[in-house]
């Protein structure tokens, strides 16, 4: 990975995260949600966007459902404050590994306490 491309991850990431606390108004992306990771492509085309959210099942399918229908005024501002030539499509996936980890410690403690 260039150096540029690690640039612009952190940049996009930085961004995202102010987006979603300050400017997007969907009452589907509410609760704790947070960017973990942004990967562009070397082309700088496409940015897979990690999200990591806390929240049930349901909770979750419809912070997703509202990330997908925010993706095109995200892409538009991302543009706006990066000023990057072409602004990469943005593809949210899942991260759980703030969960899988939670739910280590919480075997870890179960251990020690026997």
């Amino acid at each position: 990975m260039s150096r540029r491309q690690k640039r612009i991850n952190h940049a996009i990431r930085r961004e995202i995260s102010d987006l979603l606390f300050r400017q997007v108004n969907d009452p589907r992306i509410k609760g704790f949600i947070s960017v973990t990771e942004v990967d562009v492509s070397p082309d700088l085309t496409q940015a897979r966007v990690s999200i990591s959210v806390m929240g049930s099942e349901e909770e979750k399918a419809g912070i997703f459902e509202g990330l997908a229908a925010a993706a095109g005024f995200l892409r538009r501002e991302l543009g706006a404050r990066l000023r990057l030539r072409y602004t990469p499509k943005l593809i949210f996936e899942r991260d759980d590994n703030i969960e899988r980890g939670e739910r280590l410690l919480h075997l870890m403690e179960q251990i020690s306490d026997e």
